[in-house]
């Protein structure tokens, strides 16, 4: 019972200490209850079947990256625990010192760690309790469902998964505590204040090389991902990604010491002020952390690249699917050379009731010999850098004629064309490819079909698709006069068709009954539901992964900066308190206590921005598929999530740093 008081009484008197840390173990219960909760968010909303197949694998998805997030999170404890330790081998010295032995230590420290663990999640499992029922409106808007049946939720199943998790988390830190205290002797305890950590770098010239060296492995590795990465394969992808890692490792190595000779160049900043001092300590603290801000800066790259990317993609999954599906149905049939059967026919066979269709369109598109895609772009073209589609070049490209185009382009309400007889035009939307398209038909390309020539009407592209979809992906169809293709045998049939259906109970009766139809397997069936719940879902899960990752990597990134900065401030109250001796006011202490966690927050998260400028585009450029879309929106609600969190964590740093070293 008095091992217990005692736990309390310390957990009380050092609730400024454990403050970053109980948030930060708070927030983490909280967000991973609310990401384990998808479970229970179809349960109170009207939703389709397929959205909610899609939302249970969002959920079982979800879980599997919680285990890399309770790991992350394990480290963060782990970390946090060990600066806590430190701050307090003082406080244990005296304990032994009055004749308290390792094992009682050890027993508070086990006492203590379960409380907060207690108390972390208790706190922790109310906030994202309240917090999931925002997460369900959120769900509720992606998925474009009906809200009216909400009502409050509780996940039973996320509660226990996050207790489980956490309790291991705990246990192990508990374990460790009592192995740490087992190895400390009574005068390292004692004098642990009196004791400053190595630094690593004391050579300024080294630094400065080091430093510029880092800088030439980064610009290489951006160049790889960015201009050349059409050229590289996965291993190489892969090989620069580590030597992001090691120049990033490098950076931090040298930046100290390349910083501090610069400014000590410029006299008159150096000495102003406390900057001497200021410059003096981040020097330390940098070189002291080389690994564990290396480690920030990779966490905050992720965080904002694969919060950005997943916003974006969402965004452009979205972005035209109105446009993009303007029927109910689509059927495409793979034709076969004793193809005997009319398409009507085998629709019949494979139980659709054509009663159930109207506006019906059907049309050929043919897949011809002469027309590959290295003939159709020319010499100059496939000489040129195309690695994106080199694997393209011997594959024919698909050919339509303008009556079947025009009478698909009526029913989507697209633009109609004419030809002559010795004319074709190129209809495609997929941006990555249009520019290659546009130079061929610039350079007057011909075609040859069935023994004739054709040259381009149009010296660009015109924008058009034939198959419904949930983006861009036309790399180029083929328009030629109807004579080109008499006896020429059929690749596919295409049908396309709106539903027979006056009220949308009906609509919604023949949808998922063709949804549900097991159809041959030279024979795909798509409705405008499907495609549009499956771009919906696609930019949801995404999004939701996006976020979950993004949101916990920059809490452990904040965390970890701002429990070494209270660890320092509490081991430099003698500095502090020296500098009031020789006459420095409060005001001007206080101010460069601000600059210095500002410096220490700032470094790992501008080589971090730095770093996402090139990994953005990398993935701009890999997505490309998706279509493109603005990135400002993204980037913005990226920044709104820095600002809040991180920028969060370092004025609250600053207050307890502030409380820490003030005189008393």
């Amino acid at each position: 019972m008095m091992l217990f008081k005692l736990s309390l009484k310390n957990i009380k008197k050092s609730f400024k200490d454990y403050a970053i840390y109980f948030l930060t173990l708070i927030l983490g219960v909280a967000i991973f209850y609310v990401f384990n909760a998808m479970d229970g968010q179809d349960a109170m909303m009207a939703m389709s079947q397929t959205k909610k197949e899609i939302l249970d694998l969002m959920g079982n998805l979800l879980g599997g990256v919680s285990v890399v997030v309770s790991i992350v999170l394990a480290f963060l404890v782990i970390y946090a625990n060990k600066f806590l330790i430190k701050k307090r081998k003082k406080e244990f010295g005296v304990y032994m010192t009055l004749g308290m032995g390792k094992g009682h230590i050890s027993r508070i420290l086990f006492l203590e760690t379960l409380l907060i663990g207690l108390i972390s999640l208790m706190f922790g499992l109310l906030f994202g309790l309240f917090l999931s029922q925002l997460m369900s409106i959120g769900v509720a808007k992606m998925f474009e469902v009906d809200m009216t049946s909400f009502t409050f939720t509780f996940s039973k199943a996320a509660m226990i998964k996050t207790i489980i998790y956490f309790g291991i988390m705990y246990f192990v830190v508990m374990i460790l505590n009592v192995f740490s205290i087992s190895r400390y002797k009574l005068i390292d305890l004692i004098t642990a204040s009196k004791k400053n950590e190595k630094i690593k770098i004391k050579n300024p010239v080294l630094s400065i090389l080091i430093f510029l060296i880092s800088i030439l492995i980064l610009s290489f590795a951006y160049y790889q991902v960015t201009e050349n990465i059409m050229n590289i394969g996965f291993n190489e992808f892969i090989g620069c990604i580590g030597l992001g890692i090691v120049g990033t490792i490098l950076f931090f190595y040298g930046i100290s010491g390349f910083i501090l000779r610069l400014v000590q160049a410029n006299k008159k900043l150096y000495f102003k002020d406390l900057n001497s001092f200021v410059l003096r300590q981040i020097n330390s603290k940098i070189n002291t952390t080389v690994f564990s801000m290396s480690i920030i800066c990779v966490l905050l790259f992720f965080t904002i690249t694969i919060f950005s990317s997943a916003l974006s993609l969402n965004q452009a999954a979205k972005k035209d699917l109105k446009q993009l599906t303007p029927m109910d149905l689509q059927i495409k049939e793979y034709t076969s050379e004793n193809e005997t059967k009319s398409l009507d026919t085998i629709l019949i066979d494979n139980k659709v009731n054509l009663n159930d269709l109207k506006d019906k369109v059907e049309v050929n598109e043919y897949m011809i010999s002469t027309v590959l895609t290295k003939d159709v772009l020319g010499e100059k073209l496939v000489n040129k850098n195309m690695q994106e589609f080199k694997y393209h070049l011997d594959m024919p490209e698909p050919v339509m004629s303008i009556s079947d185009y025009n009478k698909v382009a009526q029913a989507y309400g697209n633009e109609t064309f004419t030809l002559k007889d010795d004319e074709y035009l190129v209809v495609a939307d997929y941006e990555s490819m249009l520019k290659y398209r546009n130079e061929a038909l610039k350079d007057r390309v011909t075609i040859n079909i069935n023994g004739k020539s054709y040259s381009p009407k149009y010296s660009k592209v015109k924008d058009g698709f034939i198959e419904m979809g949930s983006n861009h992906s036309n790399t180029g169809i083929f328009i030629v006069p109807d004579k080109a293709l008499e006896n020429t045998q059929v690749s596919h049939r295409i049908l396309l068709a709106n539903y027979n259906a006056n009220n949308e109970e009906k609509h919604q009766k023949i949808d998922d009954y063709l949804s549900k139809l097991t159809i041959q397997n030279n024979i795909q069936l798509f409705t405008k539901t499907a495609i549009y719940d499956s771009a919906v879902g696609l930019g949801a899960i995404v999004t939701f992964i996006g976020l979950y990752l993004g949101i916990i990597f920059l809490i452990s990134s904040a965390a970890i900066l701002a429990l070494k900065e209270l660890s320092d401030s509490s081991d430099n109250k003698e500095r502090y308190d020296m500098l009031r001796k020789i006459g420095v006011d409060e005001k001007m202490i206080n101010k460069s206590l601000f600059k210095q966690i500002g410096i220490f927050f700032l470094v790992p998260l501008v080589l971090a921005i730095i770093h996402s400028i090139f990994g953005i585009k990398c993935a701009q450029l890999m997505l490309s598929a998706f279509g493109k879309t603005g990135m400002l929106s993204s980037i913005i609600m990226t920044a709104i999530l820095i600002v809040v969190i991180y920028g969060g964590y370092f004025l609250l740093t600053y207050c307890c740093s502030k409380s820490i070293i003030k005189e008393h």
